[in-house]
Order: C-alpha cells, then sequence, then structure tokens
C-alpha cells in the first residue's frame, strides 16, 4: 500500500501512522480436527474469514478428489480478506502433495483410488474408535468383516456431513437411506465419512491381525471386542 506524501514531498507523522495501520496484516487460525466433516469445517472458515459458505462448497468441488477428508486436518494461518478460492485452493494444493507424499513414504506408490479407500477405511476407524491404541483392533474388525461380506453395522459411518455430531439411534438406522449407512449396505461407503488423522490411516493401512468381528463400548469409552456375535451379546448387558 502506497504511504500518501505532502506537497513537498515529506510524510508527516500523522500520515505515516495511519498508513502503517491499515498496512497491518490481520492473521486468523483455523484448525480442522480429526474426524470433523467438511460440512461444519467449510461453516467454520466462512465465519472466521468472512466468506459464503457457497463459495468455498464450489470451490471443493471443483478441485477435491473426494466428497469429504480431501484436507488434511491440521491448524492453518491466512489473512483476512482471503478469498474462496485462494483459501480452499490452498488447502486442497497442500493436502493432495502431502496425501501423496504420505502414501510414498508408507506404501513405496500413490494410487488416488487406493488412497480414496484407505480414506474411507480409515475415516469410519477415526469416528469409531476411543483412542489411538484401538484403531488397528478397529481396523481388523472392518477387514474381517468385508472378508466375509458381512455388512460393516458401525454407527460412525453414519455421523458424515451434517450429522457428524448427531446421536446415532435406532430410528436414525432405521430411516437413513444414503450409502454411508452400513447397516443397510455391505461394503463401504463410496466416501470418506470426514477428515482423518495419521493414527487413522497407519491403522487402515496396517491393521491388527485378529478373529475379532464385533465390539461395544464400554463404561470408561473403550471397546470390548468379541469373536462371534453370542460372546457379543454377552458383552452388551455389561455395558
Amino acid at each position: 500500500m502506497a504511504i500518501p506524501i505532502s506537497p513537498n514531498n515529506t510524510t508527516t507523522k500523522g500520515d505515516f501512522l495511519h498508513a502503517l495501520s491499515l498496512s497491518k496484516v490481520v492473521y486468523k487460525d483455523i484448525t480442522l480436527i480429526p474426524g470433523e466433516t467438511l460440512y461444519f469445517f467449510l461453516r467454520h472458515l466462512a465465519k472466521v474469514f468472512h466468506l459464503k459458505v457457497e463459495d468455498l462448497e464450489q470451490v471443493y468441488n471443483a478441485k477435491a478428489l473426494w466428497a469429504d477428508g480431501a484436507i488434511v486436518p491440521d491448524t492453518y494461518r491466512f489473512t483476512l480478506g482471503i478469498s474462496a478460492q485462494n483459501l480452499m485452493g490452498y488447502l486442497l494444493k497442500h493436502s493432495q502433495e502431502h496425501y501423496q507424499k504420505l502414501s510414498e513414504q508408507l506404501l513405496g506408490n500413490y494410487d488416488p483410488k487406493k488412497w480414496q479407500q484407505t480414506l474411507i477405511i480409515a475415516s469410519i476407524i477415526q469416528k469409531e474408535a476411543a483412542n489411538a491404541a484401538e484403531m488397528p483392533l478397529i481396523a481388523g474388525v472392518i477387514y474381517n468383516r468385508l472378508k466375509r461380506h458381512m455388512p460393516l453395522q458401525m454407527d460412525g459411518a453414519l455421523n458424515y456431513g451434517a450429522y457428524a455430531h448427531s446421536k446415532v439411534t435406532h430410528e436414525r438406522i432405521a430411516t437413513d437411506n444414503s450409502p454411508y449407512n452400513t447397516y443397510k449396505h455391505k461394503g463401504l461407503p463410496k466416501e470418506p465419512v470426514g477428515s482423518v488423522g495419521l493414527d487413522a490411516i497407519k491403522a487402515a493401512l496396517f491393521p491388527a491381525k485378529t478373529p475379532f468381528l464385533y465390539f461395544v463400548k464400554t463404561k470408561g469409552g473403550t471397546h470390548k471386542f468379541s469373536v462371534n456375535y453370542k460372546e457379543h451379546v454377552r458383552a452388551i448387558p455389561k455395558f
């Protein structure tokens, strides 16, 4: 920004201080936490940076490889006044480069379609696990059920989009006909159900090898894992 000059080519102290105050760039931080959905993150972005959700959605839909989960969870810093195009463009470019590098580090190559499946599984793990230690166990259950052509029947998959923070009820399971309802549809959803952290990604790629097919949440918030349905049913009343 240009600083105003007086007619005699000198800058007054008042003009200088005024120009300096106007030239200060204001930065704002924004954090995407693992498990959060694009629906809520876009609304947070719009509020913090005074943008329109529709503009952010338009850029995301035009550039993102997946309907959700394409942005890496992290804390980002942008200037106030940034455009939706530049903000979302940076997030997607940074995330795509990050995921490609991560895939090459962990797998030795990068295949967008295979990585999408990794993110889908990781996003369900992210929603279901009580902690990082449980993630490989839950990943093992997912793969065991897929191998046996069993429906996943996981509540976390129903915490997609606007339902990210909603309790999954019996009524919701019965009435939700989306591809995210793994009680009604076998296999994986076609898209990630939210953002995913590194621990969930590693669990999806390197699941624990166990015979477990079921798990139930305990009073302490962790999960009890079971090999068969009879054992699972016996565990439910305890928790």
